[in-house]
């Protein structure tokens, strides 16, 4: 039986109807138009699904829906405000996080369709670890739970690269991941 739930996504509140255990990402992409978090395995075992939740990293694809009630979802079209709140700045349509500048800047992704988990997995790293060395980014990547981040392109040296830009960049201007 569908029921109601309050969900907080991207620092707004909203309002969904769904079966209990929906998982997170139809809920995300059907009723709320996020394309950012991807359906990729299902299973929790790629990583395209990744979302923040509560500022950690969790698969979208296997979390049910209604366990998200009380709890501050962040998709990777949420990032700029993330970053904004911790500066102490104002959000704007210009901003970008830093991780997503990186991703830009060092033109990581190829077809693109996992980055966005990739990214959310980069700013828990980094929310963790300010300045991770090549191996600690290999291993959030790799040996974190629930399983690896997948990338058919094979771009994970330009996603390491990017994720000791991001690093700098918020080193430099004072701000956590």
């Amino acid at each position: 039986m569908k029921t109601k739930f309050a969900l907080t996504v991207n620092g707004a509140k909203q309002r969904v109807t769904a079966e209990p255990g929906t998982p997170l990402l139809y809920v995300l992409r059907n009723a709320l138009k996020l394309t950012g978090p991807r359906f990729g395995c299902g299973l929790a075992q790629c990583g395209a699904c990744a979302v923040l939740v509560d500022g950690k990293e969790v698969r979208s694809c296997v979390v049910p829906v209604d366990s998200m009630v009380g709890k501050k979802v962040v998709t990777i079209e949420g990032l700029p405000e993330v970053w904004a709140q911790q500066k102490g700045i104002a959000p704007n349509s210009q901003t970008l996080h830093p991780v997503q500048q990186a991703w830009i800047d060092e033109q990581t992704p190829k077809c693109g369709y996992c980055q966005s988990g990739m990214m959310i997995a980069a700013v828990d790293l980094l929310s963790k670890n300010p300045n991770p060395t090549v191996a600690e980014i290999k291993d959030a990547f790799t040996n974190t739970p629930p399983s690896p981040h997948l990338c058919r392109c094979g771009t994970y040296a330009a996603i390491i690269d990017a994720v000791q830009r991001a690093a700098k960049v918020m080193n430099s201007t004072g701000g956590p991941a």
